[in-house]
C-alpha cells in the first residue's frame, strides 16, 4: 500500500491458535519472564461531549425523535457498502466528536479509508476518541502512533501485552489477563447517532475481500440510545485496561504527521476513486436524512458488560449483559430466532433451548456450517451438540458456503459466504443486535456490549420470509431415523440432501475432528 502503508501497517485468530503457542512456549516463557505493561500511570479522565444540539446530525436527531417520546430511530445495515458508506458520511457530517470502540483493525483498505476519515474529521477540529484492543490488530504500531500525534486524536489500546521483549512470550507470561479481550463494537458522532453491531474495521466485514462474503449486521441508531451508547464507551476509555498507546510503545521514527500528509492525501486519491467513492455513493445516510427511507422507531436499551468482567475471575455474577439477555430470552412468549457465526451451546445451552422448546416457544438457531465458517475449533466444539440441540426440539440451521449467488441474485457469483452475523429477534418484537456470539468465550471470558430494540416493524421486516430465505441460505440439519445427520437444503428449484459436511473436503473433515482436542471454555 506504499507510503499509506507505512502510516496503517486473515480473519480473527483463534484462541486455540493461541493456546498452542502457549503449550509450546509455556516453559521457555517462564524461564525468560515477561513484559508487563503498567496500568497505573496517569491519564486524562474524559467522558462524552453532550452539547451537540447544534450540530447538524444533533437537529437531525431531534428533528426525528420529536414525536416519539423516549424512543429512537433504527435503520438496518445490512449491505457491506451501506455499513461502510454510513460511517464515512457520520464521520464527514461531525463537527464535535467520533467515538470508536473496537475489537480489531486491519492494514487494508477498509482501515485505510477509515483512518483517512478520522483524520479529516480530526483536522476539522473534531475530537477523537479511538479505543481499540489490542491481540488481534494488525495495524502496525508505529502507524497508531503516528495518528496519534495529531492534537484532536487520542488512541487507546484495551489490555495491551507489553511489546518490550518477546511478544509471544509476554502473552504466555500474562496469559490469564491477555485472554481476556474487549469485543465491544460501537461508532457514535456528536452523541447524536451511533452504528452498533458485528463488524470490525477490515475488508472482509464490509464485502471489500474478493472471493469471500461476511454475511454481517450493524444498526444505525439515532436519538436517546446514542447518550446510553456514549455513557457505555465512557465506562471502558476511562477503565484502568484502557491505556494510551504513547504510554507503553516507543515512538521510534522521528516523522512528523503534517509532513506526510500530502503523500498520504496522494495515495488515498486512488482509494477514494475506488473503495471511498463507491462506499459514499451507498447513498443510504443521505437517503435517511432526506425521508427517502423510513427509520424505524421504539425504546431501546444498552445491554453491556462492565469492563471489570475482564479483571475478575471467571463466574456468572460478572456476566452481566448474559444474564440480562437470559432473562428477557426466558420471557418469550413465541418465538426466538437466534443468529451467531459461533454457537457452542454447553449442556446449560442445550437445557436453556430445550426448556424453551418445552413451553411452547418456537426456537431456531442458524449458525455456520464446517465449510462456510472462519474457525474451524469453534465448530467442533459445536458440533459435539448438534444432536441434543435438534432433540431439544429446535429447528438447526447452517450458513450454504456456496449460497452467495442467492443473496446477489448473480448466478455465477463465485463468492464463498461466512456467517457474521449476531442479532437475536424475539417474538417478532424485540431484536438483540451486537457483538455477543453465543459461545464460553463472548458469555464467559470476553467483554461484549449491544442493542435491545422493542420494535415490532423493524423486527418482522428483518425476518419477512425467513423460512424461505433460511432453505435458499442455509442447510436444516436434522437427524435421521438411524441417528446419523442428514443437511437438507432447496437448490436451485430442487430439495437436496447431504449425508456429510456439505461442501468440505476430507481435510478440513479431519481438521475439525482432530481439533476437538482443543478446550471448549476457550472457544
Amino acid at each position: 500500500m506504499g507510503r499509506f502503508g507505512c502510516l496503517l501497517g486473515g480473519l480473527e485468530m483463534t484462541t486455540f491458535r493461541l493456546c498452542k503457542i502457549s503449550v509450546i512456549f509455556a516453559f521457555i516463557g517462564l524461564l525468560a519472564g515477561c513484559a508487563t505493561v503498567s496500568l497505573e500511570q496517569p491519564k486524562s479522565y474524559s467522558t462524552a461531549i453532550t452539547d451537540t444540539d447544534d450540530t447538524v446530525l444533533g437537529k437531525y436527531a431531534a428533528n426525528k425523535t420529536a414525536q416519539h417520546v423516549n424512543q429512537s430511530g433504527f435503520y438496518p445495515l445490512i449491505q457491506g457498502m451501506d455499513a461502510l458508506g454510513t460511517r464515512l458520511r457520520l464521520a464527514e457530517k461531525a463537527e464535535k466528536s467520533i467515538d470508536l470502540q473496537y475489537f480489531l483493525m486491519k492494514n487494508d483498505t477498509a482501515g485505510a479509508v477509515m483512518a483517512n476519515a478520522l483524520l479529516k474529521a480530526a483536522d476539522r477540529g473534531v475530537r477523537i476518541r479511538f479505543l481499540l484492543d489490542d491481540v488481534f490488530t494488525t495495524v502496525p504500531d508505529d502507524s497508531f502512533l503516528l495518528i496519534n500525534k495529531h492534537p484532536n486524536i487520542e488512541i487507546r489500546i484495551f489490555n495491551p501485552v507489553s511489546r518490550s521483549g518477546i511478544y509471544v512470550f509476554n502473552f504466555v507470561g500474562q496469559f490469564n489477563r491477555a485472554n481476556r479481550r474487549m469485543h465491544n463494537k460501537s461508532f457514535t458522532v456528536d452523541h447524536s447517532i451511533s452504528v452498533v453491531g458485528g463488524r470490525n474495521i477490515a475488508d472482509e466485514y464490509f464485502q471489500l475481500k474478493e472471493n469471500a462474503v461476511f454475511v454481517d449486521f450493524d444498526v444505525l441508531a439515532v436519538g436517546p440510545i446514542a447518550a446510553a451508547i456514549s455513557e457505555s464507551f465512557d465506562q471502558y476509555w476511562n477503565h484502568s485496561l484502557a491505556v494510551p498507546i504513547e504510554q507503553f510503545i516507543k515512538d521510534k521514527k522521528s516523522e512528523d504527521l503534517g509532513t506526510i500528509r500530502a503523500d498520504i492525501a496522494e495515495e488515498l486519491d486512488g482509494i477514494y476513486d475506488t473503495v471511498y467513492k463507491k462506499a459514499l455513493n451507498s447513498q443510504l445516510l443521505q437517503d435517511l436524512i432526506a425521508d427517502r427511507k423510513p427509520l424505524y422507531f421504539g425504546p431501546a436499551r444498552v445491554l453491556s458488560d462492565d469492563p471489570d468482567k475482564l479483571v475478575n475471575v471467571i463466574d456468572e455474577a460478572h456476566m452481566k449483559l448474559a444474564q440480562d439477555l437470559g432473562q428477557i430470552l426466558e420471557a418469550a412468549e413465541k418465538e426466538i430466532i437466534f443468529i451467531s457465526p459461533y454457537y457452542v451451546p454447553g449442556e446449560s445451552g442445550v437445557q436453556f433451548v430445550r426448556d424453551l422448546v418445552a413451553k411452547g416457544v418456537r426456537v431456531v438457531i442458524l449458525t455456520n456450517s464446517l465449510a462456510s465458517t472462519n474457525h474451524v475449533p469453534v465448530h467442533s466444539a459445536y458440533a459435539r451438540y448438534r444432536r441434543d440441540v435438534i432433540r431439544a426440539g429446535v429447528e438447526l440451521y447452517e450458513m450454504r458456503a456456496n449460497a452467495a449467488r442467492e443473496l446477489s441474485g448473480n448466478e455465477d457469483d463465485p463468492n464463498a459466504l461466512t456467517l457474521h452475523t449476531k442479532a437475536i429477534i424475539i417474538d417478532h418484537r424485540y431484536m438483540f443486535i451486537g457483538s455477543l456470539n453465543l459461545d464460553p468465550r463472548s458469555i464467559e471470558i470476553n467483554a461484549e456490549m449491544g442493542l435491545l430494540i422493542d420494535s415490532e416493524p423493524m423486527a418482522r421486516e428483518y425476518t419477512k420470509n425467513g423460512d424461505e430465505r433460511m432453505s435458499t441460505l442455509a442447510y436444516r440439519v436434522l437427524e435421521n431415523d438411524e441417528g446419523k445427520l442428514e443437511w437438507h437444503a432447496r437448490i436451485d428449484n430442487q430439495d437436496v440432501i447431504e449425508t456429510k459436511e456439505p461442501l468440505t473436503r476430507w481435510w478440513r473433515r479431519f481438521k475439525a475432528w482432530f481439533m476437538k482436542i482443543a478446550p471448549e471454555s476457550q472457544m
